[in-house]
């Protein structure tokens, strides 16, 4: 069975890949005409976004789908790859980075920072703040905190560059203007290592919190029944 994503440019040079079905829901503007992404097959969703302009590109194992004005590409292939052991892998990295992104906006409670218990943002159409869309991009994750100042997330799923801090700062000033007022915003920056040169603008900008993230699996053996031992 075929896979079928959407493909998502990044500002930094490279894409986001999440499953069609997901993203559509929390992106119901880009449906197509009276569709439903839980009840429509893949297929007719496929389709109905064909039709409304979207690119779609065929592979042996999986469908890819880009925006209007975002066509698939070399540059595309040089980062997801074209081949069926390549798509893999990069379906594995893309889904590790929508695991971390959903982990943190569902245990927002217990990751304080700068002293703050944080809740996701729900704005008054009743969106919430995870893959927030705004006019300078999207936002990881938006929250709030109780008194009411913004906290928003960048993610990046190995290294966390210096260049990271340019591209949460577009969004910051974006949500001071926006949405916040009065209110403060922080930045947070998470990855699975922040690159030195970070560190060091970082030290700068009491705004903006960098944090470092782990990941640990634990194998054990299952017993069999009948089996000894």
């Amino acid at each position: 069975m075929r896979r079928f994503n959407i493909v998502v440019p990044r500002d930094d040079g490279g894409v986001e890949v999440h499953p069609m079905k997901e993203w559509l829901r929390r992106h119901p503007e880009h449906l197509p005409g009276g569709m439903n992404a839980s009840s429509a097959t893949s297929h007719q969703l496929r389709n109905g976004l064909s039709q409304r302009g979207w690119e779609v590109e065929e592979l042996p194992e999986e469908v890819r789908l880009f925006m209007p004005g975002h066509t698939a590409g070399a540059a595309v292939d040089a980062l997801l790859g074209s081949g069926v052991e390549e798509e893999a892998d990069a379906s594995v990295a893309f889904g590790l980075e929508a695991q971390l992104r959903d982990f943190i906006a569902h245990n927002l409670k217990s990751i304080p920072i700068a002293g703050q218990v944080l809740r996701l943002y729900v704005d008054a159409g009743g969106r919430d703040g995870v893959e927030y869309p705004t006019e300078v991009g999207v936002i990881d994750i938006l929250a709030q905190a109780p008194q009411g100042g913004f906290f928003v997330f960048e993610l990046k799923l190995e290294r966390g560059p210096d260049r990271a801090l340019g591209q949460l700062a577009r969004y910051m000033g974006w949500v001071q203007l926006k949405l916040a007022g009065a209110p403060p915003v922080h930045g947070v920056i998470v990855a699975r290592t922040i690159d030195e040169k970070l560190r060091y603008a970082a030290s700068v900008i009491p705004s903006v919190t960098l944090l470092e993230y782990d990941v640990e699996f634990r194998v054990r053996e299952a017993k069999v029944e009948g089996r000894a031992g």
